[in-house]
């Protein structure tokens, strides 16, 4: 069997003197999706954060690729192959569509996505490639959000909070897409509030209850009540 793509072992994290993280440990292996559940306030943007350079208060190891990361600032760890789709979208309001696209593919790595390649997936996209990108709707921001990590052709996708705020029919048309996102071998960690939904497009999940891991596997392993459980911690 393949080293893991990613492994995490025994993290802890902390946002000034309060800990979110305690000890949390599991793997990833290439072309997995993995979704990260748990109530509000569980830990699980906070996990992403760790993985992805941006919270720097922390122990533990984090290996991608079979090299420590946990150290290294965001911007190595982009150019290493891991990008986010953070929650809210976080877009460059003063830039325009193809510019925040552009930006996304500042790190040079090689693989299939480009502008072109970004437009074929999103094609409202190239047609409102010259519009502020404040300007779209929520679900077309997302859009970019996603375009932009793909932009740099990560071997890992960090996915925070994909539905948040966007219409269902908006939800269930870029849910549809993930097979085609994903269909190159790329990795993904999903932080989904709809239970179901994550649950529905992982292959492994981790239930993070007060900054624990409740409840792992992979989803068809447990009833609905036990993955209820885990969540509340009951």
């Amino acid at each position: 069997m393949s080293d893991p793509l990613l492994a995490v072992a025994n993290l802890e994290a902390w946002y000034g003197d309060a800990k979110v993280l305690h000890g949390v440990s599991f793997s990833l292996r290439q072309g997995e999706m993995l979704a990260l559940i748990g109530a509000n306030g569980a830990g699980k943007s906070t996990l992403l954060k760790c993985i992805c350079g941006q919270l720097p208060k922390k122990t533990g190891s984090i290996a991608f690729k079979g090299e420590a990361i946990a150290a290294l600032a965001a911007n190595h760890i982009v150019a290493k192959g891991v990008a986010l789709v953070p929650e809210g979208r976080r877009l460059f309001p003063s830039l325009s569509v193809e510019e925040n696209l552009v930006l996304g593919g500042s790190v040079q790595r090689p693989g299939p996505w480009s502008l072109e390649s970004i437009y074929a997936l999103f094609p409202i996209l190239k047609e409102k490639r010259h519009a502020p990108s404040t300007s779209l709707s929520g679900g077309q921001q997302q859009m970019v959000s996603i375009g932009r990590a793909l932009m740099s052709n990560p071997d890992l996708i960090l996915l925070d909070e994909l539905s948040l705020g966007l219409a269902p029919i908006v939800i269930k048309d870029i849910y549809a897409l993930l097979p085609r996102i994903l269909g190159s071998g790329l990795s993904a960690i999903l932080v989904e509030q709809d239970v179901t939904r994550a649950l529905d497009s992982a292959n492994h999940f981790l239930c993070i209850q007060e900054g624990h891991i409740s409840l792992e596997g992979a989803p068809k392993a447990f009833t609905k009540d036990q993955i209820s459980a885990a969540y509340f911690g009951m």
